[in-house]
């Protein structure tokens, strides 16, 4: 088959973020997959036949045994810190378990967050094209794709997911470089909270899985406070979250604090500025997929892919030159 005929396939598009990932493929409405992006590891020696095999999980299965696992996550505040562990993750996307495709038949979209070093660009360049022999790819900041996804090309996306807050002021499609706010606390630093507030109250969370435990407590339990000092003088009520074991633990003033976090850093010794007004529309959980899934699948974007033989001739000044 010729390089251009592979990159006329359908492109596959990875949001990759700091807590999830989601992938699909490009003129689909949603992404066909979404797992969290960490890796887990049994904690333990296996001393019986048909105990859970394998020394790695990915996806679904760590979810599912994250309780005998340490858990690990190789992004943090929307860089790689683990290659090892994120291209193990990038080969799950295209397994029989997810998109069960040969990752040298299609194109990728790969997001990324603003301001990231141009080391990380540049090593998951060299993964995609070198390790997955992908025949082209486009790597694209996460705030311009979720603002596509609303069918603007202009305009100022506020964006927290689990590693990095940023604020992207956008123009015709093109971000300004020189104004983008970018502050490294979000939601998983919430969750860190949380976890300290919880223990300040009572309870244990010590362990990895225990940690995702108190993720979901912040995502069912958790709330921002329009007063925070008026709800710290009232005696909040206090709902009553199952834990995995079936005990119950009563989460107080803990659900209101951690989240706020976001507009006051310097809770943790943070001197980043905080958040004071957001604008959520509800399509925003895949909105920064979606955007790359529209972009990619356009007829004009296909100038856009950096191949495989630009790769091979120009290195990572390539994927510096058509990054946006």
């Amino acid at each position: 088959m010729e390089s251009y005929d592979i990159i006329a396939n359908q492109p596959v598009v990875i949001d990759n973020g700091s807590g999830v990932i989601k992938a699909g493929f490009a003129g689909d409405q949603i992404p066909k997959y979404c797992f969290p992006n960490y890796v887990g590891r049994p904690k333990h020696m296996r001393v019986m036949a048909g105990a859970l095999e394998g020394d790695l999980f990915i996806g679904p299965k760590a979810e599912e045994h994250r309780g005998l696992l340490a858990i690990r996550y190789p992004m943090e505040h929307g860089v790689v810190r683990d290659w090892n562990d994120m291209e193990r993750i990038w080969q799950y996307v295209y397994s029989k378990d997810q998109l069960q495709t040969f990752s040298e038949e299609h194109p990728v979209l790969l997001t990324e967050a603003p301001l990231n070093p141009s080391k990380n660009r540049e090593k998951a360049a060299e993964v995609f094209f070198e390790t997955f022999n992908v025949p082209a790819l486009f790597i694209s900041m996460q705030a311009v794709l979720s603002l596509y996804a609303t069918g603007r090309t202009t305009g100022v996306v506020l964006d927290s997911g689990d590693g990095v807050t940023h604020a992207v002021p956008i123009y015709e499609g093109f971000a300004m470089p020189h104004s983008i706010m970018r502050v490294d606390i979000a939601g998983r630093d919430v969750s860190r909270y949380l976890r300290l507030l919880l223990r300040k109250e009572g309870a244990d969370f010590h362990t990895s899985a225990e940690f995702e435990v108190v993720r979901t407590i912040k995502e069912r339990a958790c709330y921002l406070s329009i007063n925070p000092q008026k709800d710290e003088a009232l005696e909040t009520e206090k709902v009553q979250y199952t834990l995995p074991d079936g005990s119950t633990l009563d989460v107080g003033p803990a659900r209101f604090r951690a989240p706020e976090l976001l507009f006051q850093p310097d809770l943790v010794g943070d001197e980043s500025e905080g958040l004071h007004e957001i604008s959520a529309p509800q399509e925003r959980l895949y909105s920064t997929w979606i955007g790359g899934s529209i972009l990619a699948s356009l007829d004009t974007f296909k100038k856009m892919w950096v191949s495989k033989k630009e790769y091979e001739e120009d290195g990572a000044r390539a994927i510096h030159r058509k990054t946006f």
